[in-house]
C-alpha cells in the first residue's frame, strides 16, 4: 500500500465525542496527525459533512471533515 499521507499518523487508542447539530456521539480514536485521524463509530451513516472532534483527556477539539469511509471506520481532515 501506498502511503499518501502529508504527515505521519501516530496509532492511539482514545475515547473521543464527536459533535454536531447539538448532539455528541462516542467514538474511538485509532490514529491521529497534525492534519487528521482515524476514528471508529457505532453509526458512520449518521457523521454530517463538518463536525467537531473532541478527547477530553487530552484537552483537544478539532473541527473536521469527513474524507473516506470504511465500515465503521472513519477518516478524517482537520479543517484549519
Amino acid at each position: 500500500m501506498i502511503e499518501k499521507r502529508a504527515t505521519q499518523r501516530h496509532r492511539v487508542f482514545k475515547g473521543g465525542t464527536v459533535t454536531f447539530e447539538g448532539s455528541g456521539v462516542a467514538c474511538t480514536v485509532r490514529n491521529i496527525s497534525d492534519r487528521g485521524a482515524a476514528i471508529d463509530l457505532e453509526t458512520p451513516g449518521l457523521l454530517p459533512p463538518s463536525f467537531t472532534l473532541s478527547i477530553s483527556c487530552d484537552n483537544f477539539v478539532r473541527h473536521c471533515r469527513a474524507v473516506w469511509r470504511n465500515g465503521r471506520r472513519v477518516g478524517l481532515a482537520f479543517v484549519q
